[in-house]
């Protein structure tokens, strides 16, 4: 605890040394990109006054411009996607992409450096309380599933024949809880959600039952605790939520899985999309010091057990991120995963070869083609942890694949997003603390990416909704109602009226992998 405290103040003292212009700077923002891509700085005004956005069409992408806040200058959020019906739907119904108004002046949360550091270190007294399931796997090793529930709530669990939809959050891959991951949990329980966490082997006090750790991108443990999931929830609608490099799982499942991921729809906060190159790049000093310092404690409670396959030697000795990894899962002698048994892997060290091998197995958008339900990214141009947007994140990807969504915004920092309006009375979507008596739950005011994707989520419902009653009314018109008075469907064969086998998940009720909306 001391040493993790010792590395905030250390980094706090080195933001103050740097040139101030850097972090601190707010008379100017980053809207190159935004101008690049050919996107206006205001938002037009319909005739009552409300900010609508504006969208602009080229090379078969759709860019839309929105203006938030009420000041002298409109700041800029960019809907970055290809064109779609749901994407006019998004661009229609998600209000909450145009208000985002960040802090300005020198303030503390104007800096994207500093607003990040405290969503990541920064104690969160939440209102919420978790609920264990360890999951034993089909390797007898053991995941988490923390369920979060109000704190006021005397009924510890919730019943499986519950309707409510449930939110799968997954951290960063360091297995840090953060307060970004504390405030989702207390507003999608305002909202009705089920919040659950996954936390990865040996994370969050999970124990560590085999000489396995979970590598980067490797969707397996997922896989089996989404399957738990759905077993114990099977009426609820799940979507999910990943959290800075916490994003590569995820995208590695939904890439895997395809459409059998039993997911509706899925956000990404300030994720890292090139990881091979975030590792090898590095961050800045004292943000990879940190980062490097905490993982090392985590897995000091298993020097012992992990000695017999790997050299703990050059895994405490590491000063990177990419030396612990590959400390880790690139080691002569390392167990790999995905090699038969009895076999070793083929990483070493020395070699950049078995670097490269580890990130064809890992790398997130390894199977992106595969991805078949809508994926939002929430990223911020100023983000210190991800860096130059236009070297980090793949426009490319979310101007051709319709299921990809980028909202881009010129501030936020890494999973900060903060808005001049945070920590007022009001709750999530501006509902009063009395919405929830003695729960303080939404109580407080709500992170504008947290509004954002859940508002995602009911759009995106909505609109599948819509999609799916307009082809039943289509269907009947066809041939079940018809002109002849309905004797056409009286002398139809029976087999005509079979019904489908039912799936063991419900998957066709959750989600029809048929629908027109990349169109």
């Amino acid at each position: 605890m001391l040493e993790w405290l010792g590395a905030l103040c250390i980094v706090i003292l080195v933001v103050f040394i740097w040139p101030g212009s850097k972090y601190f700077a707010t008379d100017s923002h980053p809207n190159a990109l935004l101008q690049g891509l050919g996107m206006s700085q205001q938002a037009t005004k319909d005739k009552t006054g409300r900010c609508v956005p504006d969208r602009e069409w080229s090379d078969g992408a759709q860019t839309a411009s929105v203006g938030a806040g009420t000041g002298e200058e409109a700041r800029t959020v960019a809907l970055i996607c290809k064109p779609s019906a749901l994407a006019n739907y998004l661009l229609k119904h998600c209000m909450t992409f145009s208000n985002f108004s960040p802090c300005v002046g020198w303030t503390w949360r104007a800096s994207a450096f500093l607003q990040s550091v405290y969503e990541v270190c920064w104690q969160y007294d939440s209102p919420v309380q978790f609920v264990r399931d360890n999951l034993q796997l089909s390797d007898d090793g053991l995941v988490a599933l923390d369920w979060a529930v109000p704190s006021y709530q005397k009924r510890r669990r919730t019943s499986s024949h519950s309707t409510s939809p449930i939110l799968l959050i997954i951290p960063n891959s360091f297995g840090k809880i953060t307060r970004n991951v504390l405030k989702l949990c207390e507003t999608a329980l305002s909202h009705g959600y089920l919040p659950a966490v996954f936390n990865r082997r040996s994370h969050n006090g999970t124990p560590l039952t085999t000489l396995k750790l979970q590598q980067f991108g490797d969707p397996a443990d997922l896989r089996e605790a989404v399957r738990y999931i759905r077993y114990r929830q099977p009426a609820g609608r799940l979507y999910a939520v990943s959290e800075s490099t916490g994003s590569g799982l995820l995208l590695s499942y939904l890439g895997e899985c395809g459409s059998s991921s039993y997911m509706t729809a899925a956000v990404c906060l300030s994720p890292v999309f090139r990881c091979q190159s975030w590792f090898e790049n590095g961050l800045c000093w004292p943000l990879q010091w940190a980062l490097v310092l905490y993982q090392k404690i985590c897995l000091s409670r298993y020097k012992t057990v992990l000695g017999e396959t790997i050299q703990t030697d050059t895994l405490f000795s590491s000063c990177s991120l990419r030396g612990l990894e590959e400390s880790l899962f690139c080691q002569v002698g390392h167990v790999d995963s995905a090699a038969p048994t009895g076999t070793t892997s083929s990483c070493s060290s020395n070699t950049s070869g078995a670097w490269d091998a580890y990130w064809e197995r890992n790398e997130p958008l390894r199977d992106v083609d595969e991805v078949a339900i809508p994926v939002l990214s929430v990223c911020a141009q100023d983000d210190p942890v991800r860096g130059d947007t236009q070297s980090t994140v793949p426009l490319e990807l979310f101007e051709t694949n319709p299921h990809f969504f980028l909202l881009l915004s010129d501030r936020g920092g890494h999973c900060g997003f903060s808005t001049q309006s945070e920590g007022s009375a009001t709750g999530a979507f501006g509902v009063s603390s009395a919405a929830a008596p003695n729960s303080g739950i939404g109580s407080r005011g709500t992170n504008w990416s947290h509004k954002a994707l859940l508002e995602f989520f009911r759009a995106t419902t909505d609109f599948f909704t819509a999609e799916d009653r307009a082809k039943q009314l289509a269907a009947r018109r066809r041939g079940l109602g018809g002109g002849a008075g309905g004797r056409a469907f009286r002398h139809r064969s029976v087999s005509t009226c079979k019904r489908m086998p039912a799936c063991s998940h419900n998957i066709h009720a959750i989600y029809n992998w048929q629908r027109s909306y990349t169109r």
